[in-house]
């Protein structure tokens, strides 16, 4: 089972074991660790208590895969609980149905993550470093292991005894394959040129202010750590970097270049290796005063490269026999080997193009050394204090001056900002989704944001400017254009309906298109993936109801440029399985067994909800204290 988890970790908890693995030692900070037991629970699941900081930590995470899309802070963290909250139901489930996945197993699947691998290799070092940088012990994270795998086995459990039968399959298609004809007319949007009325244009500004305001608006004061000037204050000798370049050496240097023609004699069936050995010699001899690439023409068994004069390229070793390489390595430009003995058979090598290996000396490379010695020896501090960063911000979480003085930094100030547009710090996104978030508002710092691999920032709230109306005066242009627009769209909407109160009636498509002076369009045979044809259009098609009693369908499709379609459905013909269709019917029976495991899934869960001692104790957009 554990194998097919590892194969199929698409399931609603795979995500939970690559989470714990792959957050940044940066992101949480050590109140998502630290409960000093004065806390009040937001929510609970039975004798099972969630906190704030339980919903803000999986609003980070679920904040993260959106990859940087906008969204609600507040719905967000409202589903982070839902999620919370749905995954404890399913945990007690099971754990009360006594399902486990032995100690062994755990061991095995953990050994097996490519995080915790050197040379294809359980590496422990590497496994305990994770689990530092986490602040989290080898229990507590082979527990987090344990319950997300169970689960995970649960749901596949469900989702691989799901089947198909071949009635399912029959109607599927059947829905699938329809086609339809239609009738349809578009109706336009005039422009409205005429003014509207004073009373109009307040009552339009009045019900759509927040469409004319001046944006939220705030400026952080920030501390930065980054490796760049951590490396800085890496005091140096001149011996040190002596050191280093020393042991760096093949970073300064450019290695040897040596391309290389051989000439083959087989050794084979037909060739025994006496006899390629008497032709290899023979061929030695008549080089003398004779062209090696037409020689290799001539005489070479390994006919491809001979076309090319025996040309082989550059020369790597390693790719041949050892022998080989070093008789390659050993010619001087324009020598010729002595006969050498590889698998293939017999060689005459010769190097055609020779650029010796050249180190740059130490004096012209100082500086660039300098530089990367002072990267190299910063790299662990900055770790160090990647950490301390963390702890003291937020142990400090209402100044950023004692996190300053203890490791030595400098607080900035940044000029105000919005939420999609800043300067300086506030032009990276991530910096300004945390600055609008309801911890930093509230006036707490933020957790350690990381600006680049090499960079982290910790906000605190300067000043905060709420959004604010402009005048009326100021926006009378754009709101006069807006209630033209809506007045425009408001009669295309009367049309459309007035179109459709004549067609109910009893008159024809074809006869109402012409009282309103409008072409009509037919689609015969239409089916769900019609090309060139409105997406829209074609969806509201098929999802309108047959025709009852030769009766058309008459109903109305609004389309996001505001017009309107009119439609007349006036045929339905179920579809069959074709013979495309049938050549991909078992992947056809995954599908659809998939999308009924999922439902059934749902299902459970939904029920499992409804029987559970559930509490929600408090609003989740509550900061964190």
């Amino acid at each position: 089972m554990l194998t097919k988890i590892r194969e199929k970790s698409q399931g609603a908890f795979a995500g939970v074991i690559l989470t714990v693995i792959c957050v940044p030692f940066v992101l949480w900070g050590i109140n998502n660790y630290i409960n000093d037991g004065q806390e009040t629970s937001v929510a609970s699941v039975g004798k099972k208590d969630f906190y704030q900081r339980d919903v803000n930590k999986a609003y980070e995470k679920y904040q993260q895969s959106l990859g940087g899309l906008a969204a609600d802070e507040a719905s967000i963290k409202s589903q982070a609980l839902s999620k919370l909250i749905k995954d404890e139901v399913l945990l007690q489930y099971v754990h009360q149905k006594g399902l486990m996945i032995p100690d062994e197993a755990i061991r095995d699947f953990v050994h097996a993550l490519p995080y915790f691998q050197t040379d294809n290799k359980f590496d422990e070092t590497k496994y305990k470093q994770l689990l530092s940088s986490q602040r989290m012990s080898s229990s507590e994270f082979v527990a987090q292991i344990k319950n997300a795998l169970v689960m995970e086995q649960f749901q596949q459990s469900i989702l691989n005894s799901s089947f198909v039968t071949l009635y399912d399959l029959e109607r599927v298609f059947k829905i699938q394959n329809q086609q339809r004809d239609v009738e349809f007319v578009t109706v336009p949007v005039a422009s409205i040129t005429e003014t509207p009325t004073e009373a109009a244009i307040n009552t339009y500004y009045q019900a759509h202010q927040s469409q004319y305001q001046l944006p939220e608006q705030m400026s952080v004061e920030y501390i930065e750590l980054t490796l760049e000037d951590l490396a800085k204050t890496i005091e140096v000798t001149d011996e040190k970097v002596k050191a280093f370049y020393d042991e760096q050496q093949a970073q300064y240097s450019t290695p040897e270049r040596r391309k290389i023609s051989h000439i083959l004699f087989e050794i084979n069936d037909k060739q025994d290796e006496k006899t390629a050995l008497e032709k290899a010699k023979q061929a030695k001899t008549s080089l003398t005063g004779k062209d090696f690439a037409v020689v290799a023409a001539e005489l070479s068994d390994d006919k491809l490269t001979g076309k090319m004069g025996g040309d082989l390229g550059l020369f790597n070793a390693g790719v041949m026999d050892k022998d080989f390489d070093t008789a390659a390595l050993a010619l001087k430009q324009g020598e010729v080997s002595e006969p050498v003995k590889s698998a293939f058979g017999y060689h005459l090598i010769k190097v055609t193009e020779l650029t010796p290996a050249k180190i740059k000396p130490f004096d012209s490379v100082k500086v660039e050394v300098t530089k990367a010695y002072q990267k190299a020896q910063a790299e662990n501090l900055f770790y160090q204090q990647g950490e301390s960063l963390t702890e003291i911000s937020y142990q400090n979480s209402d100044n950023l001056q004692a996190a300053a003085t203890q490791l030595n930094l400098t607080i900035k100030k940044t000029g105000l900002f919005t939420k999609t547009q800043g300067d300086g710090i506030a032009a990276d996104e991530k910096v300004r989704d945390i600055a609008f978030s309801d911890d930093v508002l509230h006036g707490t710092n933020s957790t350690p944001i990381e600006v680049g691999s090499d960079h982290l920032v910790v906000l605190r709230l300067l000043e905060h400017k709420a959004a604010e109306n402009k005048p009326l005066a100021q926006v009378k242009t754009d709101v006069i254009k807006a209630v033209q627009a809506e007045q425009a769209q408001q009669k295309v909407i009367e049309t459309a309906k007035a179109m459709k109160t004549k067609l109910f009636a009893g008159e024809t498509l074809a006869k109402v298109a012409v009282d309103y002076k409008l072409p009509v369009q037919k689609a015969t045979g239409l089916t769900r993936m019609k090309k060139d044809f409105n997406v829209m259009l074609n969806e509201a098609i098929f999802k309108a109801a047959k025709p009852v009693a030769d009766k058309p369908t008459i109903f109305t499709v609004a389309l996001p440029s505001h017009e309107q379609v009119v439609v007349s459905l006036t045929k339905v013909q179920d579809g069959a399985m074709s013979e495309d269709d049938k050549k991909r019917i078992d992947m056809a029976k995954k599908n659809i067994a998939k999308a009924i495991g999922d439902s059934e899934f749902n299902a459970l869960i939904n029920t499992l909800e409804t029987k559970a001692d559930i509490k929600i104790h408090m609003p989740t957009t509550t900061p964190a204290q």
